[in-house]
Formats: C-alpha cells, structure tokens, sequence
C-alpha cells in the first residue's frame, strides 16, 4: 500500500466516533479551524501512525497542514515512531528535525510536543552530536510552543543521564506566563531532579520566591512535606 496523507485520513474517518468526537473537542473551541476533530480515539491514531511509518516526508508535511488534531497527531506519531527507530541513519535524523523546527507552526498543542520533540529533537543534536543552540533559541521564542519544545526535547537528554541544559533551559522560562510552559518548566525540571536532586533544590533555592505557582507546584511533587512548605514558603 503506497503511504499518502489521504490514505491515512480515509483511515481515521473509518474508526471515527461521536462519543469520541464530543470528548475530544471538551479541549478545543468548537470554532478553532486550527483544531477541528474527527473523532478517533488515540489508541486508533498511535496504532495507524505505527503502519504508516514510513510514509515519504512529503505526505507527513501533508499531515500537518491538515486542519483536523488527529491528522496532526498522526504526523507527529510517525515522526516519532521512525525516531525510535535503532537502524534509523543520521540523515533520516536531520530530515525529521528539520521538519520539525521549519512546521513548527503546525505544532500547536501541547501534546503535540510531548509526543515527539524528546525523540525528533533531542535525539537528533545528542545522537548526531549537534550544537544545542536551538533550543535556547526556542527557549526566547515569542511562540509559547516553540518555548515548550524547548524543554520537552530535554527530556532525551535526562535519559541519558544528562540534566544540565534541563535547568539552563528552565532558567529561561522559569517566569514564563503560559500555563503550558509553566506546566513543563515544573515536569521537566522535577525529572531532572530525580536523576540530581542536589541539581533540584540548588534550582528552588535560587527561583522558587519568583516562579509561576503552577511550575512550583510541579516541581516539588515528589518531596517530603517540609520541603515542600520551605519552597511554597518562599513563593509569596
């Protein structure tokens, strides 16, 4: 089977759902053309991304342009699927960030990101040994998404045992006013700390009294209740 946009949308609306379609859209306005909703379960588009991994770049770009979130999804599955990929080639590396960071108009939930930018974007500069300048260049980026790529793509790092851009990278937004920033500022910086916690509380110690209350709140999750009063504490 030759792997088109058009066969994967033909797909989804195969398994669409009005139960789905009715949950889906509780998380976008109704009205927003940028994500309109079919109605498929995600566990339908995850397993069609998987059979259309190697579609041709041209037709995930395709994917992307798409008005409709699980078109969108489908891309950035794919993407991240074929960056999972242990044959994958530094090239085919490149490819997929290169699209990524020139689409990177198209990304524009939050899952989005979560989905793709450890594998697609922190793969590619640890992997191929790239500068990792991008990312503080996301990270003073006018477009909340491309701020939040910034850290998620990090997280290819933390599993690498790596955590110092993880904190540089949240210096950046640590007062950031997007919710979705704020959300993966606290995330990201709390994986960081289970790998050092020492990292962690150097980090809270110097920011806490300024960061957003949601990114506080998320990056103190997993210590003990005394720790977590000192650092609200010092958020007034």
């Amino acid at each position: 089977m030759k792997l088109t946009a058009k066969k994967f949308i033909d797909q989804l609306n195969m398994v669409q759902s009005d139960k789905e379609l009715k949950k889906i859209r509780r998380y976008f306005k109704a009205d927003d053309p940028e994500n309109r909703v079919i109605g498929v379960r995600m566990k339908h588009v995850f397993d069609l991304a998987k059979e259309f991994t190697d579609m041709p770049l041209s037709e995930i770009e395709k994917l992307l342009n798409n008005p409709f979130y699980e078109a969108r999804m489908g891309a950035m599955s794919i993407m991240d699927f074929r960056a999972q990929n242990k044959k994958i080639t530094e090239i085919q590396r490149n490819e997929l960030f290169d699209l990524y960071i020139r689409r990177h108009d198209r990304i524009n939930s939050w899952d989005f990101m979560d989905r793709a930018a450890a594998r697609v974007i922190g793969g590619y500069l640890f992997e191929c040994k790239q500068p990792r300048d991008i990312l503080y260049k996301l990270a003073k980026s006018g477009n909340p998404w491309e701020r939040r790529t910034a850290i998620v793509s990090t997280g290819y790092f933390l599993r690498k045992g790596e955590s110092e851009d993880t904190f540089r990278i949240a210096e950046i937004l640590v007062n950031d006013n997007h919710e979705y920033v704020q959300k993966a500022v606290g995330t990201w910086i709390r994986n960081a700390g289970n790998q050092d916690k020492r990292k962690l509380m150097t980090f809270l110690e110097k920011h806490a009294g300024g960061m957003q209350r949601t990114s506080l709140n998320t990056a103190i999750e997993k210590l003990d209740s005394s720790q977590k009063s000192y650092f609200r504490g010092l958020n007034k």
